[in-house]
Formats: C-alpha cells, sequence, structure tokens
C-alpha cells in the first residue's frame, strides 16, 4: 500500500504551479509565427467567423485539384519549439468545418512537429517527427525515432483511433513530450480534457539533435499520399488557443486567455501530476 503525506502533496503542486512558464503562445492571430505553409491553392487566413476565444482565429484552408501533384499544406508554423532532451506541454484548440465529409480511409493531418535535414542529404528533406491527424473520423498520434538517412532507419509507434472527432464544433488537443531518442521518453495525449495516450519508457524523437518546428494548420496528405477520396474538394480547419510550455495549464486552451494589456491570465491551477 502507498501512502501520501498530503502536506508534501500539496507543497509540490504550489511549487509546480510556480515554476510553471508559458514559453510561446498564439491567441489566433497572424502575427507571432515565423511562416506559414499554403500551396497550390491554399490559404491561411485571420478570421473572425469562428473563434474559441477572443476576436480572431486562424482559418485554415486547401483545394484538390486533379491536375496538381504536389503535397498540399496550409499552416501556421512556429520554429525552435523543442530538440532531443527536452520535455514540454504543446497544445491548440481546432475546429473542423461544419459538414466536414469523413471518408472512412482519407487522411488530414492537424499538427505536427517537424524539422529541416537538406543538409544530410537523404531523400527525405523535411522530416515529421510526432504527427497528430485524423483517418476518417477518429484521432491518430505518433512518435518517430531511429536515424533520419537512411528513410528505412525510422522507427514509427502509433497511436491509433484514439477518439471519434466530430465537426462543426471545437476541440482541443494537449500533448506532453519527454523528446529522447532512447528508451526513457514519454509521450501523452488529451482529447477535450481526457487522456487517451499515456505510453512511458519508448523513444520519441530522432537521435540528431537539431530543434524542430512546430506546425498547426491542415495538411490534406492524403490527397498527395493514397489519392483523393469522397466528393468534398475543399476542406478547412480553424485553430485558436495555441501555446507551449512547462506545464498542463500553459498549453490547454482552456488554461489560459491574453488580457487586454498584452499579458496571461490562468483559468485554473491545475497541473499533470
Amino acid at each position: 500500500m502507498v501512502s501520501f503525506n498530503i502536506s508534501s502533496v500539496l507543497l509540490a503542486l504550489s511549487l509546480t504551479g510556480v515554476q510553471a512558464t508559458q514559453s510561446w503562445h498564439n491567441t489566433g492571430t497572424k502575427s507571432g509565427w515565423d511562416t506559414f505553409t499554403h500551396e497550390n491553392k491554399g490559404t491561411v487566413d485571420e478570421v473572425t467567423d469562428q473563434v474559441y476565444k477572443g476576436p480572431t482565429a486562424l482559418r485554415m484552408t486547401q483545394i484538390h485539384d486533379a491536375s496538381y501533384s504536389g503535397r498540399y499544406h496550409s499552416e501556421a508554423v512556429k520554429y525552435n519549439v523543442y530538440r532531443k532532451g527536452d520535455t514540454g506541454f504543446y497544445g491548440f484548440a481546432f475546429r473542423l468545418q461544419d459538414g466536414w465529409q469523413f471518408s472512412p480511409a482519407q487522411e488530414f493531418n492537424l499538427a505536427q512537429f517537424i524539422a529541416d535535414f537538406t543538409n544530410l542529404g537523404c531523400t527525405e528533406t523535411y522530416m515529421p517527427g510526432a504527427m497528430v491527424w485524423i483517418v476518417g473520423d477518429q484521432l491518430q498520434a505518433r512518435v518517430k525515432h531511429g536515424d533520419v538517412c537512411p528513410v528505412a532507419s525510422q522507427k514509427i509507434t502509433p497511436f491509433k483511433d484514439l477518439k471519434t472527432v466530430t465537426a462543426g464544433a471545437w476541440h482541443r488537443v494537449v500533448i506532453q513530450a519527454s523528446w529522447k531518442s532512447d528508451g526513457t521518453g514519454f509521450f501523452k495525449l488529451w482529447y477535450d480534457g481526457e487522456k487517451v495516450v499515456e505510453s512511458y519508457n519508448i523513444p520519441t524523437t530522432v537521435g540528431d539533435g537539431r530543434y524542430f518546428q512546430f506546425r498547426v494548420g491542415l495538411y490534406a496528405n492524403g490527397w498527395h499520399d493514397h489519392g483523393y477520396e469522397g466528393t468534398q474538394g475543399t476542406r478547412q480547419v480553424w485553430y485558436d488557443q495555441i501555446a507551449a510550455g512547462s506545464a498542463f495549464k500553459d498549453a490547454d486552451p482552456d488554461g489560459w486567455v491574453a488580457t487586454a494589456g498584452g499579458g496571461l491570465r490562468f483559468q485554473n491551477t491545475y497541473d499533470d501530476l
């Protein structure tokens, strides 16, 4: 039987709250990002039609083009979010358009951590590590480890069919990861406040120690990788309250709000233990 000293637990919680740090955040605006990707007919727009909090959100649009053979990214990009050895929380709110068509085998990526490995001379220049996406209406996630080159040395740990995603409503994703290339890392994911992944003692990133970007946005990877399915050629996803930090509340879209003076107010004091 394990017993706890409640005074010690409360002290630990208090210290955790004091030490929590939100390293960056975005309230659904185009300002504050390092760059954007919007290939072919894709767009990234700051809009007021659908928001999670505050006056604006980001709307990512991609349009299928039968004459186009490239990829379909529409993403907001933040550089240098993590590298091997770091531990952190990363979160965002997203909303699929009303009437989103859930084709059973069609894939759409929602967020990814990715780095530029062009200098290694691999067949793959930008390599995504951890990703969050949907197949049909099922939420998926993964982490990647191994060597970047050759591509066959890259190993994926999948987390499949985590929850059913609904259209026309806002949802929250929070990730906590210890980014390790050996078997000492961990990966957790919360969907709408429910922990749906908790995996310990696993490698969570590749051996190369360079920084990874964090990208949120619609990447219609299924159109490129597996072919177009269904009849809905225009897809839109909204994003809001994107953040990273050292505690759950730093990244949880419900855990913080920007104030009029440009500061932050945290909505609660809970944390992940």
